[in-house]
């Protein structure tokens, strides 16, 4: 089980010194949020983009038997895998702290999901607009699991680029009411601004809808 350094993201350093771990005095509530998606969209890197803590990665390397159970399309030069869970924690003004759970994403790991998913309160759910099939499975799971969720389109170098959002939305068959925005995994802001589109949503949704 390998975990990966990382500094703290400007966004987030105001929940305390670069690599610490203790819980922020400020902490009033605690959020435990999904990074969902299919194999390869960028899970961990936006986890480790914004965690003011070292994120926990449980990766291991890419064999020749794996290679024949899960679809590489698209993500050839991917070495590695989540086989487990990735971790990582940000702190949001107002006291809000989000607990970050990265899960697997090919079908050979869907027996985790229920432990994994058990007291999260949303997901946010990462795509790759040129696989868009790929995410079709993991967004049927987070749907029925009942967990609210928001959408953002990892924006890749070479990705295509749609046509207007309502386009986007009906390749992915969304609700009217699910966020949908783009982010790079990469880019500590960019990643927080997608998670606060799921927190928002959290927060504002319809109380009938949350019951």
């Amino acid at each position: 089980m390998a975990s990966a350094p990382s500094s703290t993201p400007s966004a987030c350093r105001h929940a305390g010194e670069p690599g610490a771990i203790h819980q922020p005095d400020t902490a009033r509530d605690l959020v435990k949020i999904l990074v969902a998606g299919p194999f390869g969209v960028g899970k961990t890197t936006l986890i480790d983009s914004v965690s003011e803590i070292r994120p926990l990665h449980t990766e291991e390397h890419l064999s020749e038997a794996s290679t024949q159970v899960d679809d590489l399309d698209g993500v050839r030069d991917k070495a590695t895998t989540t086989v487990a869970i990735d971790f990582g924690r940000i702190s949001l003004p107002g006291g809000v702290v989000l607990y970050l759970f990265g899960t697997p994403g090919q079908e050979r790991f869907r027996s985790l999901w229920d432990d994994i998913a058990y007291g999260a309160l949303g997901a946010l759910v990462l795509v790759d607009s040129r696989r868009l099939d790929a995410s079709f499975d993991v967004l049927g799971l987070v749907e029925d699991s009942g967990l609210p969720y928001a959408v953002a389109l990892n924006a890749f170098p070479d990705a295509p680029t749609h046509h207007g959002e309502e386009r986007l939305r009906r390749a992915l068959d969304l609700e009217p009411s699910t966020p949908l925005v783009t982010c790079d995994a990469r880019d500590a802001n960019s990643s927080v601004d997608a998670l606060l589109a799921l927190v928002d949503h959290l927060i504002t949704r319809d109380p009938a809808e949350a019951r």
